[in-house]
């Protein structure tokens, strides 16, 4: 939008990272990890950050766990996918001119607490919304996987025309598809004005889904009575991170703070959406967390130095030191099983109350994701758990 700058509020300012010079990009190098896997998901979220658009950055940091949680009983050949995200911010005047208004937030990365991290940084501006721009960046950008069964998938969101700015959206959603790369496009409006607007056709072009949504439909969770027992759960998983290395203390504060702005949120269903994430395979913390490294064989915590690990590990021995690596992991995996059968409760607890509230609005960001990601994966050979 290009009508009167608006900022969040200062709440939500109190969460963001330490501003960034003008059109900067984020200087830490990809995080994404470059061993095979295979079951591969690659997601792109492009937002729109220019004026007005508060509700669906709003929507979008509060609902990524549910977003997340879509694939965490999802299966191709008995196996899991392993999620990649990445997030690119467009249209904010605190951006760039030269990089047309464009800026990379996170590469694809399978940290999530850190992509928490910059959903709640980023603030609205007006600006110039270039789709074109922002889709042609993040093919030039991202290590996308080169597997044609890799479900690579890019959703852009906005409100203004597509077609805006000097590079041609929809060849560039052409582009995308001849890579591999599906584009979903979501109009933040009317279907009339996102048919208008030339939205229907940057997902055509692109082999994705057209969706219309309203950013600005508050969402609000039902209470339910596994809340309580599932918070007490959490507390204690989070005991069960061992951070290691360089990076080990920076690590567990980031996910402090991504536990604390869904507890924020608590009333949109961010807290119990995170805490079901954390007990998937796709909340993977390998970079500071040693049990997440032993377990996926990155890391022997025989072999590294006294001042790498714990400080409760410094004085075992290096075969003790594995010992209690797993004895920590087993604990962790005990308090995951619990969550998970508690959240299952909790959902069907959920699902009955919606159907007395019989509540139904327009769709929200979370809802078009989750709608295009199961049809579009189910297509490549996932299967969903019901």
């Amino acid at each position: 939008m290009k009508t009167h700058i608006h900022f969040l509020s200062a709440a939500w300012l109190g969460l963001a990272l330490p501003l960034m010079a003008k059109g900067a990009e984020d200087p830490r190098p990809p995080e994404v990890d470059p061993s095979p896997a295979k079951n591969k998901v690659q997601i792109a979220l492009l937002l729109d950050t220019s004026n007005s658009m508060d509700g669906l950055i709003d929507q979008a940091k509060t609902q990524l766990w549910k977003v997340v949680n879509t694939f965490t009983d999802a299966k191709r050949d008995g196996e899991p996918p392993r999620i990649e995200v990445a997030l690119y911010e467009y249209g904010n005047n605190n951006l760039s001119v030269d990089n047309q208004w464009v800026r990379q937030v996170q590469p694809l990365t399978r940290d999530l607490d850190s992509l928490s991290k910059s959903l709640f940084s980023l603030k609205t501006n007006g600006g110039e919304e270039y789709c074109g721009a922002v889709i042609q960046r993040s093919l030039s950008d991202l290590r996308w996987d080169d597997a044609k069964d890799t479900y690579k998938v890019i959703f852009i969101a906005g409100n203004e025309p597509f077609t805006q700015g000097s590079v041609d959206a929809r060849k560039a959603c052409k582009e995308a598809l001849a890579k591999g790369v599906t584009v979903n496009t979501i109009h933040c409006g009317s279907r009339e004005e996102g048919m208008s607007g030339s939205w229907h056709d940057g997902a055509a072009l692109g082999g994705g889904k057209f969706m219309v949504i309203n950013q600005d439909r508050a969402i609000v969770s039902v209470p339910a009575p596994q809340d309580k027992r599932i918070s007490e759960l959490n507390l204690e998983l989070n005991k069960t991170y061992l951070g290691y290395g360089k990076d080990g203390a920076a690590g567990a504060a980031r996910q402090q703070e991504a536990d604390r702005d869904a507890d924020a949120n608590a009333k949109s269903g961010a807290a119990s959406s995170r805490i079901a994430a954390k007990t998937g395979t796709n909340y993977s913390n390998t970079s500071w967390d040693l049990v997440d490294a032993w377990r996926e064989k990155k890391v022997d915590p025989a072999k590294l130095a006294d001042s790498a690990v714990p400080a409760a590990m410094r004085d075992l021995k290096p075969e003790e030191r594995t010992a209690y690596v797993e004895k920590t992991a087993k604990a962790r995996a005990d308090i995951q099983e619990q969550i998970r059968t508690l959240n299952r409760e909790r959902e069907a607890f959920v699902a009955e109350e919606m159907k007395k509230q019989a509540v139904k609005g327009d769709k929200t960001l979370d809802e078009a994701l989750v709608e295009a990601t199961r049809e579009q994966a189910t297509a490549l050979g996932y299967t969903f758990a019901k």
